[in-house]
């Protein structure tokens, strides 16, 4: 054992190991922490970066895109709500809702272009909100970082789908909705403030989802006779108001 001079003449030197190794460990988790830059990802990589190695941020990627979520880790950590996006690219299962199997890729073929829209209206959120950190190589990007012609496709189908969504929009802006309201105790009602309720076809749904879908319209007394105009079932041909 040693004499306690031998003790007080290490103790400086102990101090400043636990020092020493202190402010190694301190930067260590300032290295961990710090901005990943914007470089390519590979499926295997991205892999790493699902949440459950602490160490690590939290990465996920939509339309071969990948963002930083760490800051959201309550939903995409282990547990979250949104967990199943982190460590992959799930661009399908942002429109689909599946969230297992199959339903968890980038694939988005057979997709309409309004579906193929809204997925690229995703990646524009996460752009806003979250920090970019490069390109996932393969449906989307290839090993130099070069957009692929399936990526330049599906940009070229959501534009297509948000111009229909325009005209849309613009088209049945010139024709008024109905009113509407739903309870479970009374179930539902459509009205009119000026006019009368009519189920019309949304024709531009077609080029949209490839069906055709129906919304109550209010038209006016002398327009109720043109073809394609669909009373309710059970309400009054001039009535205002309408149960469905």
């Amino acid at each position: 054992m040693g004499s306690p001079s031998c003790l007080r003449a290490s103790s400086p030197l102990l101090v400043g190991l636990g020092f020493l190794i202190a402010i190694i460990a301190l930067l260590s988790q300032l290295y961990l922490r710090q901005p990943l830059p914007p470089r390519l990802w590979s499926v295997e990589e991205l892999a790493l970066y699902n949440g459950t190695d602490e160490k690590l941020p939290i990465l996920l990627g939509i339309v071969g895109s990948v963002f930083d979520v760490t800051k959201g880790r309550s939903h995409y950590g282990p547990g979250g709500g949104y967990h199943h996006f982190s460590g992959r690219d799930a661009s399908r299962a942002f429109i689909s809702g599946n969230f297992s199997g199959n339903g968890l890729t980038d694939s988005l073929h057979g997709l309409s272009s309004t579906e193929v829209n809204s997925v690229v209206d995703w990646r524009k959120f996460y752009r806003e909100r979250y920090r970019y950190v490069g390109k996932l190589v393969g449906r989307y990007y290839d090993t130099e970082g070069n957009p692929t012609k399936y990526l330049k496709g599906i940009e070229a189908k959501a534009k297509r789908g948000a111009q229909l969504l325009e005209k849309q929009k613009i088209e049945e802006a010139k024709i008024p909705s109905c009113n509407s309201k739903w309870s479970q105790q009374e179930g539902g009602e459509v009205w009119c403030d000026t006019g009368y309720p009519r189920l019309v076809k949304r024709p531009v749904d077609i080029a949209l989802t490839g069906k055709i879908s129906q919304r109550c319209a209010c038209f006016k007394e002398e327009e109720l006779g043109q073809p394609g105009l669909e009373v309710y079932k059970g309400c009054d041909y001039l009535s205002k108001s309408c149960s469905v």
